[in-house]
């Protein structure tokens, strides 16, 4: 017989283990959110565009989206309650409760693109990773959040707002 003091130290040992990972798949869980807020934003600004461009065209050249991606409405997200320190306040995107407001998340978008033109226009001439980038925003604690800091990137170069300077490394536009 296993005695009773042992159980209990193996019963507390297994609740913090399993308070610890609470802890970290809700920061997990916060992260994909966001994620996802952003992904349903930029889809909506590509949509818009292609339809833009789509009444621009001739009716001889058409394009026509693929019939197989249809947008989905983002999930109603519940706020968790956190009693220990997660992930930090600044990355969560204000307005999040509700996935069928288009424009809560297109504020939060452009909000994180004025950020980095920010970040930029005082970084002055340099190199910089998106990691950097991410990093002096307060949006390092999670991949997701760090990707979608690239994934803003890659647009500001694709609008020429941003420079690619070499593998990974992002430079302010010359004026």
């Amino acid at each position: 017989m296993v005695p009773v003091t042992s159980t209990a130290h193996n019963i507390a040992i297994t609740a913090e283990s399993l308070q610890e990972d609470l802890t970290r798949l809700e920061v997990q869980k916060q992260a994909l959110e966001r994620e996802l807020a952003a992904v349903t934003a930029h889809l909506g600004s590509v949509q818009r565009a292609l339809s833009a461009l789509q009444a621009l065209m001739p009716d001889a050249v058409s394009v026509d989206a693929p019939s197989s991606v249809e947008p989905t409405p983002a999930p109603r997200v519940t706020p968790v309650d956190n009693t220990t320190e997660s992930a930090d306040a600044s990355t969560a995107t204000p307005g999040h409760t509700d996935g069928g407001d288009d424009a809560d998340h297109v504020k939060s978008y452009g909000k994180l693109t004025e950020q980095i033109l920010e970040y930029f226009a005082q970084a002055g001439d340099v190199d910089v990773r998106a990691r950097d980038v991410a990093s002096a925003l307060g949006r390092d604690t999670d991949s997701g959040s760090i990707n979608a800091v690239r994934s803003t990137l890659d647009r500001l170069v694709g609008s020429s707002r941003v420079r690619r300077a070499g593998r990974g490394l992002y430079r302010a536009a010359k004026s």
